[in-house]
């Protein structure tokens, strides 16, 4: 938190984080290669789609 100067910015930079975070995480060593790679993939499609 040192590097904010006010606590809203500390919030809104958490906020987007959060779901930035939980779009890729994708629990690697809970799937196969192969699996992950294609879902990551996926991600990574539909976050340029909604980031454009």
């Amino acid at each position: 938190m040192t590097r904010f100067r006010d606590v809203r910015a500390l919030q809104k930079f958490a906020t987007v984080h959060a779901s930035i975070h939980n779009h890729f995480n994708q629990d690697r060593h809970l799937n196969r290669r192969g699996i992950f790679k294609k879902n990551r993939s996926d991600a990574l499609a539909e976050w340029r789609q909604l980031a454009a």
